[in-house]
């Protein structure tokens, strides 16, 4: 078998589903169980980009490319689909969403105008039952990317703040009912605040995942250079205390700055 065909990758997917023969854990699996995996196998893809790091890119694309082929086994040992109607609908859509490439002369002269991705959307729901603004945004996307993706909805019919300004005045009115709220409502003010700064990324053209991403990874590899000077002195954080810690976190930034 050539390992560079798709088709082999689609012979592998079934024998690992084949009764008897394949892998039990493959064999108990379903479509709600392999969910997560594809969710992370995305986020995974997202690391290695963010670092630039081609060879982990690779195999990370190949991982998530063996959750669309997982999927379409399932849908075809249940008589729904399979991977050739997967492939079918997705170039048949891109086509159509770009006439501007593969239309005629005409459309390819038009070229993309203001409104183009939305109107064509629109073409394709014609005869539909009518949607909310809001429809279509995956519940169980992030947080943070829901969010976004909410008021991105929203602000084309023109439910937005005009300035980035409004915005950070509203961060400042959250953190003052966040402040005062009382324990039951904490968690809905924390909320309302966290979907403030959501507000404030789209204003700015920032990716908040992408932004808390790197935030995360600041904080480990400062904690890291607190443990990495604890241990040359023969401690651990436990054995420290907030001051001693403090300060060489403020070490750290400066090393990292340096």
């Amino acid at each position: 078998m050539d390992p560079r065909s798709i088709d082999t990758l689609l012979a592998v997917m079934a024998a690992l589903r084949t009764p008897v023969t394949g892998c039990p854990w493959d064999l108990e699996q379903s479509f709600d169980t392999i969910a997560p995996y594809t969710i992370e196998e995305a986020y995974e893809v997202a690391e290695a980009i963010e670092k630039k790091d081609m060879a982990a890119l690779k195999d990370e694309l190949g991982d998530l490319l063996f959750q669309p082929v997982y999927h379409a086994q399932i849908a075809a040992e249940a008589g729904a689909f399979t991977f050739d109607d997967v492939i079918e609908a997705v170039v048949t859509k891109m086509i159509r969403r770009h006439p501007h490439v593969f239309g005629d002369e005409a459309a390819k002269a038009a070229g993309v105008s203001k409104g183009f991705w939305e109107a064509n959307k629109a073409k394709e729901r014609a005869g539909a039952p009518k949607q909310s603004v809001l429809a279509n945004v995956p519940v169980n996307l992030p947080g943070l990317t829901r969010a976004l993706k909410l008021q991105a909805k929203a602000a084309k019919v023109g439910f937005d703040w005009p300035s980035v300004d409004n915005v950070y005045d509203k961060i400042t009115e959250e953190i003052a009912e966040f402040k005062e709220a009382d324990a039951d409502h904490k968690k809905e003010e924390f909320g309302d605040l966290l979907f403030a700064m959501a507000n404030v990324a789209r204003h700015l053209g920032i990716d908040p995942e992408a932004a808390l991403r790197g935030a995360n990874a600041k904080f480990e590899r400062r904690f890291d250079f607190i443990e990495i000077e604890l241990a040359k002195a023969g401690k651990e954080p436990k054995d420290s205390d907030l001051a001693e810690m403090d300060g060489l976190w403020d070490a750290a930034k400066k090393a990292e700055k340096a």
